[in-house]
């Protein structure tokens, strides 16, 4: 398996892109989201992190194996 390190260098600018629009655009958003996400348990935010996991997988499957 080739590595395409130039594909993980742009992967990883516009996972930094994507995740700094919400701070950028609504900060005032991001703090009140992230107070409520303090009192959630431990579990709520396990299975929004496996979600995310699970559709991040979904989209890079599709993008490499249907797609491309």
């Amino acid at each position: 398996m080739d590595l395409d390190y130039k594909l993980i260098i742009v992967a990883l600018g516009l996972m930094f892109i994507i995740e700094g629009i919400p701070y950028f655009a609504f900060p005032h958003l991001v703090k009140r989201l992230m107070i409520e996400a303090l009192k959630l348990p431990d579990r709520v935010l396990r299975i929004f992190g496996f979600i995310a996991l699970v559709l991040g997988l979904l989209f890079i499957y599709l993008g490499s194996r249907v797609l491309g």
